[in-house]
């Protein structure tokens, strides 16, 4: 079993703005899955497909962006995964809009959900998909 973490923020508000990259790739990832996200238990949208026969969990975390952690150790600790089973997906304004950097383990690198992941389960071993957004053009806040 798989699990891939889109991080974002819920609602409106925060659905088409760039640090949401996260949940709109955990989107088109269950989209290709023919997977429907449903509110869990674990403070997550999930969604279930299998994938070349393993089993592949898609989440979406409700917490806000900065207690991701919380819902995703729950979701670890529920379905009993290893680190190795799990990939985050995130914004990064430090690469380029488009650019991707995959990393099998080191810091949040700043961002604050990646942070509270490792600071909940205590390891920096993550697999984890940066996705460049690049930094706001000056006068756009």
């Amino acid at each position: 079993m798989k699990l891939i973490v889109g991080l974002g923020n819920p609602g409106p508000r925060y659905e088409t703005t760039r640090h949401n990259v996260g949940f709109m790739t955990a989107d088109l990832i269950a989209d290709s899955l023919d997977a429907v996200f449903k509110q869990s238990r674990h403070g997550a949208l999930l969604a279930e497909a299998f994938y070349r026969g393993q089993k592949i969990l898609v989440a979406k975390p409700m917490t806000y962006m900065n207690l991701s952690g919380q819902a995703v150790a729950s979701l670890f600790n529920w379905y009993k995964l290893d680190v190795k089973d799990l990939i985050i997906v995130y914004d990064d304004m430090d690469l380029e809009v488009g650019r991707l950097r995959i990393r099998g383990r080191g810091s949040a690198g700043g961002q604050k959900g990646m942070a509270s992941i490792i600071r909940v389960l205590g390891t920096e071993e993550l697999v984890r998909i940066r996705i460049g957004v690049g930094r706001p053009l000056e006068g756009w806040g």
